[in-house]
């Protein structure tokens, strides 16, 4: 609104983006089938470089799923056409068609809000062996399973990044009109709840790679709209720049990660250079929010972070044990799915738990959370269902435990703040208030039963209003990212727990914390998951993700 600051319209949009009992978030009511966006940005014109496919299998079980959630847990794989692939094809490639009837549908392997994914993926490299002899950027067109080139950089401009030998660069992008087809103007939350996803994915992506990923915050986003040829895109279709990552198979420094910037004589350069291929039409007409248009363009980041930013506090996550599991990583990452319905009835074991629960702690060198360089902001509030050995009720898991005494004034009263049995030394998990705890976790989750019928539910809440106004109105989506990459997490380790996970972007915020107590906005929930044992529907056919490329 006119005479708001950033920060203003930041907080202003996610206070009127709200669902209420008796009132949700202003959208069309309705789907308008007429103008479903194409789930599939091309480049129309643009040279198409096929990656290979490779299968993930669980034979010899290379790379494992377990140490890939620890940097150097896995020995680093060159850079060669066939890592690229596998790159791409483990964070944001098509997983599986579903049909029923005549409808037909792809999942990826990345998560997203409604299957409608709104994040782009770019890649930004020198010269790779077997796939390109010279710099380049390009589009990742995952229906294809390949690059679209975009733009041959100069062997200057590249190397004006100083990018090491071997390391990469992914950008991502979102195209709000994507869900906000659906969602209206609650849409911008839910397109950086998957740009989250997709940052996670592709950490975890790398990590089976032996390669460390480390989001480069020191860009600017309008340089990274050059960088990437988003600069000239208009209209309710085109991509917003979101954030760039360093992928590398060595340690990456802080100061690395600090300094990066594009240099102003390639972004100047790249404004005057002509790109390949015009991007696709997506839908024949769109319905316009300008709410998305103005809370884009005030959380924008247009200085570098100032030096609060960077200040993370280590945590020692010692209790978290790397073992000898079986289990293989590719398969877990394409398995991945969202459950539909859960059937109330499986429950998990208190080891299981801890260890699912372990795995969202930012420990140090811990994938993926060693790729956000800021301090983690967001904790779990827990309702606990079916765990063995746990009693039912509502739980908190401090990711910084230097918040306990702020959340024991801002909590209610009466909650207890009791270490359960056996709890790991190095899970900060305080149960606050035992009973059953499934009528408040569907009440809450717009009174959905998937939230009732899991062992577990949680609410991520944010450290929310403070860092906003000391950082800036571009935190707002940093806040969303952090919650996407721990649903991220939490999506494969319920896989890899032989049950199912679902995120849930519908939930009341205000009652959801009114059920823990709070009051005001300092706090604010940002994303409900849950996960438990899943309903299949028989009516649904799987295939392949890509026999159509065999055909």
């Amino acid at each position: 609104m006119p005479g708001q600051s950033p920060v203003e319209v930041a907080l202003a949009y996610h206070e009127r983006t709200k669902h209420h009992p008796h009132r949700f978030a202003r959208s069309l009511g309705y789907m308008d089938w007429d103008t479903q966006p194409d789930p599939f940005r091309r480049f129309d014109g643009a040279p198409l470089l096929p990656l290979d496919l490779a299968p993930p299998t669980t034979d010899g079980g290379e790379p494992r799923y377990e140490p890939a959630f620890v940097e150097g847990g896995v020995a680093a794989a060159p850079l060669d056409r066939a890592a690229i692939g596998r790159l791409f094809q483990d964070s944001l490639a098509l997983s599986a068609w579903k049909q029923a009837g005549t409808a037909r549908w792809s999942l990826r392997v990345n998560p997203s809000s409604g299957n409608l994914h709104p994040t782009e993926g770019y890649l930004v490299a020198g010269p790779i062996p077997g796939l390109s002899e010279r710099p380049a950027v390009y589009h990742y067109a995952p229906h294809e399973h390949a690059l679209e080139l975009r733009f041959a950089l100069s062997t200057d401009g590249w190397r004006s990044l100083a990018v090491a030998d071997g390391a990469v660069l992914v950008g991502f992008a979102s195209i709000h009109w994507r869900e906000s087809w659906k969602y209206g103007e609650r849409a911008f939350r839910y397109c950086h709840h998957d740009a989250g996803h997709a940052v996670a994915a592709l950490a975890i992506a790398a990590a089976g790679l032996g390669w460390r990923a480390r989001l480069l915050e020191g860009v600017l986003d309008q340089d990274l709209a050059v960088l990437l040829g988003l600069h000239e895109q208009r209209g309710p279709e085109a991509e917003h720049a979101d954030c760039l990552v360093l992928l590398a198979p060595e340690p990456i420094s802080i100061e690395k990660q600090r300094g990066f910037a594009i240099p102003r004589a390639l972004v100047d350069e790249l404004r005057q250079a002509r790109w390949s291929g015009m991007p696709n039409r997506l839908s024949p007409e769109q319905h316009l929010w300008p709410e998305i248009d103005e809370v884009a363009a005030a959380t924008e980041k247009r200085a570098p972070p100032a030096d609060a930013f960077w200040e993370t506090a280590p945590f020692d996550n010692g209790s978290l044990v790397i073992g000898d599991s079986p289990l293989a990583l590719r398969p877990i990452l394409h398995q991945r799915r969202s459950a539909v319905a859960l059937d109330g009835r499986t429950g998990i074991t208190r080891g299981a738990f801890y260890q699912i629960l372990l795995k969202t702690l930012p420990g140090r060198a811990q994938v993926p959370f060693a790729a956000l360089p800021w301090q983690a902001r967001i904790d779990l509030l827990l309702f606990v269902h079916r765990v063995d050995g746990i009693p039912s009720g509502l739980y908190v898991l401090l990711r910084d435990p230097a918040r306990e005494p702020d959340l024991r004034a801002a909590f209610s009263d009466g909650f207890v703040w009791a270490r359960p049995e056996g709890c790991p030394s190095s899970l900060p998990l305080h149960l606050l208030e035992a009973g059953d705890a499934r009528k408040v976790a569907a009440q809450t989750s717009c009174g959905q039963e998937i939230a009732a019928d899991g062992a577990f539910a949680c609410a991520m809440l944010a450290d929310y209003r403070r860092p906003i106004e000391e950082i800036g109105a571009w935190f707002y989506r940093r806040l969303h990212w952090e919650a996407g990459a721990i649903g991220q997490v939490l999506y494969l380790e319920a896989e890899a727990s032989g049950i199912r996970g679902t995120g849930i972007g519908c939930f009341f915020d205000d009652a959801t914390h009114l059920a823990f107590g709070l009051r005001g906005d300092r706090y604010q929930v940002l994303y409900h998951f849950t996960m438990g044992g899943p309903v299949d529907d028989p009516r649904l056919q799987t295939r392949p993700p890509y026999e159509h490329l065999s055909r």
